[in-house]
């Protein structure tokens, strides 16, 4: 089913016509150079001071309008990649497609993959004020940074005095109305463990097992919600056929993203029996659907014919089921001071499992740094009970709230004068890039938000027409009221 182009059914702004930009340029983690350097010709075509540092960044200074020369400097802040989910039936290729979305109700969609919205609407919004010669601001700096969304690899290799705020309006969050002051930490545990590939028994069936599904969404911002888990769901239907039915694993692979709810899993098992699985896998599917129900009620499970050659050796596969099968994942407990915030959780986002080689990623988060730590030293020595190499890396710190920021009681007073209504101040139990360029900065006075964003990490990502708009508006105030009004 085709339909019309949104670009022509959106407001024609400056904001939509760079985020289709963004949509038509490739941009996943690590590969964002080719968006860099035609933003950075962009900007040179528009006169701004334009510089790539040697993390990948993208630098932009505007100088301020005629008369606002003294006002503070402001930089803005947004990603330039974006986390490439697709469901398994899509032919999308996020190293050459363009994202294709539709406009329904209001709602910019992307309905096979991400749309990219997070952080592509900021970028957008950034860009837009840079181009903006009716608006009055102060001298502006924009940082747009790589590798967010693969371990923040931009904002950790940004260098101290390339930026001369000393006001930081980071557009990378999901909730119009509300604005942002803290944020959590976390750090990966990446385990790996070699393999010892047994022959296939002879004469023996082989099925391909699918969990399909799942909503999916963020790890850090849905953990809460109790979504599914497709990988922990799999493991555990593996723990409980084994009590009915005798198999060897022969592969097991779920999620392709550490900082997302993994939607889909997948098994292939060797069985010397397989015409009891369908009924079993029927059976299943009824109880994880009742135990689901509110929240992932499209939870399916099927199985089809397979081929292999090899199985895991069987004490390999004990040690990845049962180890899987004890992993945490989810809340592991909410904030005492900050209402209504999860503390600290962690996602077993990556599963690879085949008979020469296992991998799985695990993505801890906290809103306090020594308990992140603490839990992946959790997971760490679980492995370690059966001898399997788990190690922590790419610790980044969380942002610490500051409740007398003058810039907070700015936008909050811009808010309450422009839109008619009081805001809210938030925490979020996901990373923003905050807390490592603060550390960068010190003293640098940081603010957050953004348009509403529902399902970033996942398929089906959407975002509100009318609350980007709202941010457009309330950017350009809140700057114009740093710059003397």
């Amino acid at each position: 089913m085709s339909h019309p182009s949104p670009w022509t059914q959106l407001p024609d702004t400056a904001v939509w016509r760079h985020f289709a930009t963004l949509c038509a340029i490739p941009r996943a983690s690590k590969a964002e150079a080719a968006l860099r350097d035609r933003l950075r010709a962009w900007a040179e075509e528009k006169s701004l001071s334009a510089t790539v540092d040697r993390a990948g960044n993208l630098i932009l200074k505007k100088p301020a309008t005629p008369g606002c020369e003294h006002a503070p400097t402001v930089v803005l802040q947004a990603h330039l990649d974006m986390v490439c989910q697709k469901n398994a039936d899509s032919a999308h290729d996020f190293s050459r497609d363009a994202i294709v979305p539709v406009l329904r109700d209001g709602w910019l969609i992307a309905e096979q993959t991400t749309l990219g919205a997070d952080n592509g609407i900021g970028v957008a919004l950034i860009l837009a004020a840079l181009a903006d010669e009716t608006l009055r601001h102060g001298p502006l700096e924009a940082l747009l940074t790589v590798d967010e969304e693969a371990g923040m690899g931009g904002a950790r290799g940004l260098e101290a005095g390339l930026l001369d705020a000393s006001l930081m309006l980071n557009l990378d969050t999901e909730a119009w109305g509300e604005f942002y002051l803290g944020c959590a930490g976390g750090l990966d545990v990446d385990v790996r463990r070699d393999g010892d590939a047994e022959p296939l028994p002879a004469g023996w069936t082989v099925r391909r097992i699918a969990l399909r599904g799942l909503r999916g969404g963020h790890s850090g911002v849905n953990i809460h919600e109790e979504r599914g888990n497709a990988i922990k769901l799999l493991v555990t239907a593996l723990h409980d056929l084994a009590g009915v039915l005798p198999y060897r694993l022969v592969s097991l692979h779920g999620g392709t993203a550490r900082n997302a709810l993994p939607r889909e899993a997948f098994a292939v098992l060797a069985l010397p029996d397989a015409g009891p699985l369908d009924a079993w896998l029927a059976g299943h599917q009824a109880e994880l659907r009742e135990r689901l129900r509110g929240v992932d009620d499209g939870v399916e499970l099927s199985s089809e014919t397979a081929e292999a050659q090899t199985v895991l050796g069987a004490e390999e596969q004990f040690v990845w089921l049962a180890s899987l099968h004890a992993a945490p994942h989810g809340v592991k407990r909410v904030s005492r001071q900050v209402a209504g915030v999860v503390e600290t959780s962690n996602n077993l986002g990556i599963v690879e499992l085949t008979p020469e080689a296992g991998y799985c990623n695990f993505m801890v988060r906290s809103l306090v740094d020594r308990a992140a730590d603490a839990l992946a030293d959790e997971i760490v020595s679980l492995f370690a009970l059966s001898g399997t190499v788990a190690e922590k890396s790419g610790q980044y710190p969380g942002w610490a709230p500051n409740p007398g920021s003058a810039l907070l009681q700015t936008c909050q007073a811009v808010f309450k004068r422009d839109f008619g209504g009081d805001s809210t101040v938030q925490v979020i139990h996901a990373g923003l890039e905050c807390g490592l360029i603060g550390a960068k900065y010190p003293g640098l006075d940081i603010v957050s938000f953004g348009p509403t964003i529902h399902g970033a990490h996942a398929p089906g990502e959407r975002v509100e027409v009318a609350s980007v708009g709202h941010c457009a508006r309330l950017l350009a105030a809140v700057l114009g009221e740093i710059a003397g009004g």
